[in-house]
């Protein structure tokens, strides 16, 4: 541990000495105080809103992605630190902030995943990637760890807010896109923005088939957005956004190591032969405000309703529908106080639903008929003062409430409820120097209630005990620019009571999720936009991972599983005056990764090289060539977490193999 700890105590003491910089222009995923005069207005405001966050937080724009053959949070995330995003299958992906969730084998927990605002989550938090169309988000705001106050959000990853267009921030007013690839892969998509007088609208439309790399992956996909503005004045609007999709996907299941490493390719046995599947329907609308009454006070709020049908059949054959509605509000004030610079926001959220759910063998009698019914209200409210010019003081907090009401209708004897509610509270401080350089630090709680994967687990009647899993979360970072180079670093440090793990620390429960004592995560986040010379562009993302219990009583110090210790992306891009780019890209996981908490079977590090190039024509017509994998390295990038691998009939096939040598190539014509 010790070096572990002197990494940490270096690389704190680095960061203020870099914060004292001036700035320059350059595109980046990067925040900072001083506008970007590359970036369109709306993302460059919501760099310069979230700047004003005492802690980690990143804006990833459209134009990041657009030349590349995005189709998921793995291809939109890949140059954030401190996220770890990766490929299962399809747009299937694990995707956890500061080990949030850490162990999820399947979708999503930990983080607060919305659009727009509105969680995409069910509401019990348990949330599902592929309702996003990545072609139709804006851009992309991350909060990392505690910094999500301003969502309502107090889970351990923080949050992430896709934004999408509107009539007016939309990049053109017509969009047509087409691409192909590798592994039968076709999508196409078209969007169209407009806005007259007071109106404004935006419409788009998504279709996507393909394969998929290894067997039994082939996917299809529809999806359609649209989002209808009408304005009252500055900065007062109402909006209805309107979502659906249709989306076919069969599963491929998870490997050996062994059998991943000698053919990636190939489906598990069962899944292929059984025909596992993962088939959803999906509908959300909202209906939002935004409505300025002064100079000082701005209210955001709004009203919205998701459904999802859902037919999965895999070992078991699961059939849901899920409801779910909610509002949210906000209002954001700033002024003086005592003579003094100061800023407040206060917001309320709320959410119910329902899950009925089906669950059997497949083509034999119904072994499961339940609803689940959830609810979760927070209040929450951060204020600033700036005690002199450049120094804020930060201080807010979240009081939340939840309910959980699982009724089993074939056994009633396993009907059970549970309340409860929790407090996190929030300080910190943000320096800001003359040139838009930032010094933060924060100290935040954290909680998560236990939602209805780990609540209900059969054999075990009712609901499995487990508490809310709670941390208090230390931060300290700086960000800024100075001359070609902009840079944003942070440390953090969560100790962690009752994470929520699937594991069992043999208490006599027969449960698959259970409560560790106490966890430790600890790391470190950079990224750089360096622009060497013009036209000539590094980008580079750094993520420290040192995660690890704390004096368990089975698994003493161990390491825990599942996130890379170090992990390291790289971009060196090149634009010609004349529109075109080209830009090779390394992924470099050194060293091996536990698989199990008793840290006995490690995965191989892996180093991935792929070359990313396009050209924009005057005409509105652009060309992108999206070539991954180069060396057609055989590597597994992600894997479920085993409680110990070297035990008697332990089960290890828990790997997703990474895809294979790809190309892709796409047109879009903007006019």
């Amino acid at each position: 541990m010790s070096f572990k700890c002197t990494l940490l105590v270096s690389a704190l003491t680095l960061a203020p000495c870099v914060a004292f910089a001036q700035t320059i222009t350059t595109d980046a995923i990067i925040v900072t105080a001083r506008p970007n005069s590359e970036d369109p207005p709306v993302v460059a405001d919501a760099r310069e809103r979230l700047s004003r966050t005492p802690g980690a937080v990143s804006v990833v724009s459209n134009e990041s992605f657009e030349a590349r053959a995005a189709t998921g949070l793995t291809d939109l995330l890949r140059d954030v630190p401190g996220v770890l995003a990766q490929r299962r299958y399809g747009e299937e992906s694990r995707f956890s902030i500061r080990g949030s969730g850490l162990d999820q084998a399947y979708h999503q927990r930990g983080v607060l995943f919305a659009q727009d605002g509105v969680p995409f989550a069910d509401a019990d938090g348990f949330a599902d990637f592929q309702k996003i169309d990545p072609l139709t988000a804006r851009y992309v705001e991350v909060y990392r760890g505690g910094n999500a106050l301003r969502f309502g959000g107090a889970q351990l990853g923080g949050a992430l807010n896709l934004v999408t267009p509107t009539g007016r921030t939309a990049q053109s007013e017509n969009l047509l896109r087409v691409e192909a690839g590798s592994f039968d892969f076709r999508r196409a998509a078209a969007q169209i923005a407009r806005s007259s007088g007071d109106w404004d609208a935006f419409a788009a439309i998504t279709w996507l088939e393909g394969d998929g790399f290894r067997d039994h992956a082939e996917q299809h996909q529809v999806r359609g957005t649209l989002n209808i503005g009408r304005s009252f004045g500055e900065d007062r609007e109402l909006r209805l956004i309107v979502y659906g999709a249709d989306i076919d996907q069969q599963v491929p299941g998870t490997l050996t190591l062994a059998q991943a490493l000698a053919d990636p390719a190939q489906a598990s046995f069962t899944a292929a032969n059984f025909d596992w599947q993962r088939d959803q329907t999906i509908f959300r609308t909202s209906l939002q405000g935004r409505w300025r009454f002064s100079d000082a006070l701005l209210f955001e709020g709004g009203l919205y309703a998701t459904t999802t049908d859902l037919y999965h059949p895999i070992s078991l054959l699961i059939d849901q529908q899920v409801e779910t509605q909610g509002a949210f509000g906000r209002l954001d004030w700033q002024g003086e106080m005592a003579g003094k610079r100061a800023d407040l926001y206060v917001g309320l959220s709320y959410r119910q639903g329902h899950v009925d759910q089906i669950l059997g063998p497949v083509m034999f009698p119904i072994a499961g008929d339940s609803r689940r019914e959830a609810t979760g209200m927070e209040l929450f409210a951060e204020a600033r003062l700036f005690v002199t010019e450049h120094l804020a003081l930060v201080a807010g907090g979240a009081y939340g409430r939840f309910t959980r009401d699982y009724v089993d209708n074939l056994n009633p004897s396993n009907n059970d409820d549970l309340d409860d509610d929790w407090f996190a509270p929030r300080i910190g401080v943000l320096w800001e120097s003359q040139s838009g350089a930032q010094i933060y630090a924060n100290l935040t709680n954290s909680v998560e209630p236990p939602h209805y994967g780990a609540l209900v687990q059969s054999p075990y009647p009712g609901f499995v005990p487990i508490a809310p899993q709670e941390a208090w979360t230390g931060e300290i970072g700086a960000r800024g620019r100075v001359g070609a180079l902009a840079w944003d670093v942070t440390l953090y440090r969560a100790e962690i009571d009752n994470e929520i793990l699937s594991f069992n620390p043999t208490s006599g429960v027969p449960a698959a999720f259970f409560n560790a004592h106490q966890t430790v995560h600890q790391g470190v986040e950079l990224a750089i936009d360096w622009e060497i010379t013009e036209g000539l562009l590094l980008r580079g993302s750094y993520t420290y991972s040192d995660f690890f219990f704390d004096g368990d009583p089975i698994y003493g110090d161990n390491d825990m599983p599942v996130a890379p210790e170090h992990q390291v992306g790289a971009m060196l891009r090149y634009t010609h005056s004349a529109g075109w780019f080209i830009a090779p890209r390394v992924e470099w996981r050194p060293g091996e990764t536990w698989v199990d908490y008793a840290n006995t079977l490690r995965a191989p590090g892996y180093t991935i090289w792929s070359l990313n190039a396009g050209w924009e024509f005057a005409n509105g017509v652009s060309l992108f060539l999206d070539a991954r994998n180069l060396t057609d390295e055989t590597y597994v990038p992600e894997f479920g977490a085993v409680v110990d691998a070297s035990a008697p009939g332990a089960n290890t096939a828990v790997f997703y193999p990474g895809e294979g040598r790809a190309i892709y190539g796409g047109l879009s014509y903007r006019f």
